[in-house]
């Protein structure tokens, strides 16, 4: 198959850790010819979806880990399959890239399904999941913000459609500071914040479980920092290996369902304890983790689902 990857410049990747070089590196062993671009050179051109970037051949050589051929335009529309796999801010770029790359539904298989991703980000499909979630508020409204505050204690603010635990606060029950977040955070962007009841299990780790095709298929825990609140690897959080448990495969029978039925191929869910903190659907990441940890080849089982709804 002709295989486009629609990610973030594959030359800053690490090849130890990023999803998107080890979904490339399978299709590559697969025998799938592999093209790059990224989303900036992503155009609508008199009725055809093109895309400016190169041919790609990977490999497992940090700081090295991608040969690219020269620079060409392609129709996306002659691809077999195409990833979008850049990484959020979940913002209006982003968002049109999802409504330009609805345009070859008819002939290309895009994964995950971009309308899909687009009315699904990360912190907003959970709402669908209450009985699964914290206590949670989406408000721009800072005295809603407030009340939500003095009810429950101590509260994670963090931006709505923010990444890679980028904005993330921890406020304690006395903590003063809530107006003047409110203040910088309203500042610079006109979007709501979300606000969630603190689960203090996060000292034991943030899990992230990997979903493939609505399916469960692992999972790996992330533990804070010392001192610190967030458990992103972005920010220092430490993975380790572990099991799911009854309530993480409860959870997942819940929303697997939904996710298969639109196209949501590869899906990361964040557990906290007993409670779904997100979905994320846009770029999710820890394949190459879990793989180490549980022998189990993800991007095998991703491609072997992929190849099927082509086949």
């Amino acid at each position: 198959m002709k295989i486009a990857f629609q990610m973030d410049p594959i030359g800053a990747v690490d090849i130890n850790a990023d999803s998107s070089f080890r979904l490339a590196e399978e299709a590559q062993a697969r025998g799938h010819s592999l093209f790059f671009y990224t989303p900036d050179h992503l155009a609508y051109q008199e009725g055809r979806i093109t895309a400016r970037g190169h041919d790609m051949t990977v490999q497992r050589v940090a700081g090295d880990p991608a040969v690219l051929g020269e620079l060409r335009e392609v129709d996306l529309g002659d691809f077999d399959v195409v990833w979008l796999r850049q990484d959020p801010p979940f913002d209006m770029h982003y968002i049109t890239s999802t409504h330009l790359l609805d345009r070859i539904a008819d002939t290309t298989l895009v994964v995950n399904n971009p309308f899909w991703v687009r009315n699904y980000p990360e912190k907003l499909l959970v709402l669908d999941f209450p009985d699964l979630t914290p206590p949670t508020t989406i408000a721009r409204d800072l005295e809603t913000i407030k009340e939500f505050k003095a009810k429950h204690g101590d509260v994670i603010l963090k931006p709505l459609y923010g990444n890679g635990g980028a904005g993330v606060f921890k406020l304690t029950r006395d903590d003063r500071n809530l107006s003047s977040l409110h203040e910088l955070f309203t500042g610079f962007s006109r979007e709501p914040l979300i606000v969630q009841k603190f689960l203090p299990d996060v000292s034991k780790g943030d899990k992230r479980v990997i979903l493939v095709d609505g399916e469960a298929v692992g999972a790996i825990n992330r533990v804070p920092a010392e001192g610190e609140t967030r458990s992103n690897m972005h920010v220092g959080g430490r993975p380790e290996k572990v099991g799911l448990t009854e309530r993480d495969q409860e959870i997942c029978a819940r929303i697997g369902g939904l996710l298969k039925e639109k196209g949501q191929v590869f899906v990361g869910i964040d557990v906290i304890g007993d409670y779904l903190t997100e979905i994320n659907v846009t770029s999710p990441t820890g394949i190459q983790e879990l793989e180490r940890f549980d022998g189990v080849n993800i991007a095998e089982k991703i491609w072997e689902v992929i190849e099927a709804k082509r086949a």
